[in-house]
């Protein structure tokens, strides 16, 4: 296992950022493991402040070309180039995701030592999901970076850097929340087209993503008490405010009420639906 030298602190939130900044998938992957860990083992501090700039961030490799989502084609899932492209765009996803939990980590101050605890959590469980989906890239014949890939999560996280309200409600409460939606039916091509290891791995991150959903779902709250804002409306501004794609069904709404979504939202959802 990497040492903590890698991280280059002993402040959580410091070796956050040197792991965010970290282009190699591999290295930040095993970056963020030992992070984990060395928190965990009680090896580190928090640090009131994180100390940075935006320079390197995020770090990534040079590949996969990014493009526009309309470039990003769709292949049939009935040739095992179709298979590997839809395993590739779910790993740029989750890579994607780890550095999403890396910059809550880094770039929010003030907020309870628990935010930081849940979102290093979070980025540790989105680096074991890319892993894997990497490694069964592998047994397709190709590598994390072979296919175009879009960026639309991580402009999110752009558009959300000066608020950490808006960035819980339109990051892990919108965009990956999007993802318990998608995954039961991605599962079911996965399986009927005899992919079962790739079936196994989503089944690992709908369960992990249901509790990164629920961390987005409990600090939006906590925030919205803490400024005395209504969260219904309060999100419903946000998403118009900072152009959040469309809620658009089928949804998941089991999943969506496991995630801490309200009764209120839920029956929202069905209205979209019909």
């Amino acid at each position: 296992m990497p040492s903590i030298e890698i991280l280059s602190s002993s402040e959580l939130r410091a070796a956050a950022l040197d792991c965010l900044r970290e282009t190699s998938p591999v290295a930040k992957c095993a970056a963020v493991k030992a992070l984990h860990t060395h928190w965990h083992a009680g090896q580190m501090t928090l640090a009131e402040r994180a100390a940075g700039d935006e320079v390197g961030i995020p770090g990534r490799p040079l590949r996969p070309e990014l493009v526009s989502p309309l470039l990003v084609k769709s292949r049939s899932m009935r040739t095992p180039e179709g298979r590997a492209a839809l395993i590739h765009a779910l790993a740029h996803i989750e890579f994607n995701a780890i550095n999403l939990a890396l910059d809550a980590v880094w770039r929010f101050d003030d907020m309870p030592r628990a935010f930081y605890v849940d979102w290093l959590q979070v980025a540790a469980e989105e680096a074991y999901h890319f892993s894997l989906l990497a490694a069964h890239l592998v047994t397709l014949g190709h590598a994390y970076g072979d296919f175009p890939a879009h960026n639309s999560l991580w402009d999110m996280c752009e558009k959300t850097s000066g608020d950490v309200l808006a960035r819980m409600a339109l990051v892990p409460r919108t965009l990956e929340a999007r993802g318990l939606d998608a995954a039961p039916p991605v599962r079911a091509k996965l399986a009927q087209a005899g992919d079962l290891a790739a079936a196994q791995i989503l089944d690992i991150i709908l369960r992990d993503e249901v509790g990164h959903v629920l961390i987005g779902n409990r600090w939006f709250g906590w925030l919205c008490s803490q400024r005395a804002l209504d969260p219904v409306p309060t999100f419903a501004e946000l998403a118009r405010r900072y152009k959040a794609p469309p809620m658009r069904g089928p949804f998941n709404l089991d999943a969506r009420r496991a995630a801490g979504f309200s009764e209120e939202e839920l029956l929202m959802l069905v209205d979209i639906e019909t």
